[in-house]
């Protein structure tokens, strides 16, 4: 690089002096000095700017020439453009031993690529290999032949090399790594360096210049590669954009997709799949791996709840096996036979399940009536000991909390009904529900009993909340606490009655004491 050692002056452009010699410059304006003087050595060195250091680096053999790179028009992005300047020269200058591409000694086409952003660069390539592995270039290159016809001889021997360029190209760094893989006798091994993202552009370009082994690769790799969420549908679009012939692209997508091979006449049953993972989820023994899958079969299920993917009888078909599971067992432990006493929890739990999938699918009003029709388990609560029948009570609080919210919507028959039958059992349970359930929400179920009562017809209401007041007032915290819900049944009977408002405030004292 040329030793520069004076500080240089261009337009607007100053390099910054040092201090010695701007104190020299002020004494010399002022005529303190000789003009014919001769100023003082700069001992300094201003450092050149990246574009000249590029400009002045001396060429290397075998490597691509500085010229072969143009800068753009737009002066605004220069530290960016330059930047990635110095990313194609060493790209273009990165070969393997014995490798021929970009080879100026050999080749005898330049072909040039610009970008959008007006970046261009040129490459020595070899017309051989571009018309041997590219339909695109192939008949580029003969018709460039066939326009220059006498001077073949001079194209073939380097004098007078072909002219080839591609404009528009959304990433000239991928159009370099896609003719350079022309050049690799393993594209397979070549593209193992690069992710899934790049080797879709690659595949993208390769599709575009009929470059065909460089697309067989690129599904090759796809097909064996993991995925990233938001690369796989990455892959699906470009595939489906591209619509590639062949068998490759329909093995990529088989990883996403059962139903790509033409002619398949036979599709999976979805329905048997999920009914499948269902009854594993609910004949799995390790508890912890059954709540942790019982979450995330939720989220699959909620995710695509659109779809007519399980069907509302098959639902109801298991959960009319659970329910007959814990009624055996019920029924013998209320008998004082507790061999299988764990099965009652376990398949309170898958009801309360399933129960939560029939409320998020929105068809779960069959699953309270056959609920509140289980008089004669509700009958014989009582005989068996709290710590192994709480649990069952969790399944009324989620019906409770359901039609609290507005997520069930059943006739006042039948939520009579469930009143009736299950309302007396879930004040029996409320201690051990509170203690024992984990992440119980208590104000949550509360509201949702309130909210239960108060869509009955007021004289039914007044009926349960006169025997909840009492209960409540000897009970305390060993009762869900549904003051809310009386307040509201007592303005709704009471508030026209100036007289009432009295005994509204006492009756508010009173449960507010206790």
């Amino acid at each position: 690089m040329p030793n520069t050692t004076s500080s240089v002056y261009s337009g607007n452009y100053q390099e910054t002096l040092p201090s010695s010699f701007t104190q020299f410059n002020s004494a010399l304006t002022a005529g303190l000095l000789n003009p014919g003087s001769s100023p003082p050595p700069d001992k300094t060195r201003s450092s050149p700017t990246l574009f000249e250091m590029m400009a002045n680096e001396p060429e290397n053999n075998g490597s691509v020439p500085l010229t072969s790179l143009k800068r753009p028009s737009n002066c605004n992005v220069v530290d960016k453009q330059g930047l990635m300047q110095q990313r194609l020269l060493e790209m273009l200058s990165c070969n393997s031993p014995g490798s021929q591409f970009n080879d100026p000694n050999s080749s005898d086409v330049k072909l040039t690529l610009s970008g959008k952003d007006g970046l261009s660069v040129c490459m020595n390539v070899h017309r051989q290999i571009l018309v041997t592995n590219s339909r695109f270039f192939a008949d580029k290159l003969c018709r460039k032949v066939g326009q220059q016809g006498g001077q073949l001889r001079g194209l073939i021997d380097n004098v007078n090399p072909c002219i080839v360029e591609i404009a528009d190209c959304d990433d000239i760094e991928v159009y370099i790594e896609s003719i350079r893989l022309m050049y690799c006798n393993d594209l397979r091994r070549k593209l193992m360096k690069d992710d899934v993202s790049r080797v879709l552009g690659i595949l993208k370009v390769s599709a575009a210049i009929g470059f065909d082994a460089g697309v067989l690769s690129c599904l090759e790799y796809l097909e064996a590669a993991p995925w990233a969420e938001d690369e796989e549908e990455k892959v699906a679009s470009l595939l489906s954009e591209l619509r590639l012939e062949g068998l490759g692209a329909c093995e990529v997508l088989k990883r996403v997709s059962v139903d790509v091979t033409p002619g398949d006449d036979e599709t999976p049953d979805n329905q048997e799949i999920l009914l499948k993972l269902l009854h594993v989820v609910l004949e799995g023994k390790d508890d912890k791996a059954r709540r942790d899958m019982k979450l995330l079969i939720s989220k699959m299920l909620h995710e695509n709840s659109s779809n007519n993917d399980l069907r509302k009888e098959s639902l109801y078909s298991a959960c009319d096996k659970c329910l007959n599971l814990l009624k055996l067992h019920f029924f013998k432990a209320s008998k004082g036979d507790f061999q299988d006493v764990a099965q009652i929890t376990r398949q309170s739990g898958n009801l309360h399940w399933l129960l939560d999938i029939l409320i998020d699918r929105q068809i779960s009003e069959d699953f309270l009536k056959l609920w509140a029709s289980q008089i004669e388990l509700s009958e014989v609560h009582s005989k068996v000991p709290a710590i192994h029948r709480y649990e069952i009570s969790r399944v009324t609080a989620r019906l409770f909390v359901g039609i609290g919210k507005g997520q069930l919507l059943a006739s006042k028959e039948s939520r009579c009904l469930l009143l009736q039958t299950w309302l007396v059992p879930f004040y029996d349970d409320f201690t051990w529900m509170r203690r024992g359930s984990r992440g119980l929400d208590r104000h949550l179920i509360e509201e949702g009993l309130s909210n239960t009562i108060l869509t009955l017809p007021l004289a039914w209401q007044q009926e349960i909340l006169m025997s909840w007041f009492d209960r409540f007032l000897n009970s305390g915290d060993d009762c869900p606490n549904i003051q809310r819900g009386f307040e509201v049944w007592w303005k709704r009977a009471f508030w026209k009655n100036p007289e009432a408002k009295r005994e509204l405030h006492i009756a508010n004292a009173n449960v507010g004491n206790s």
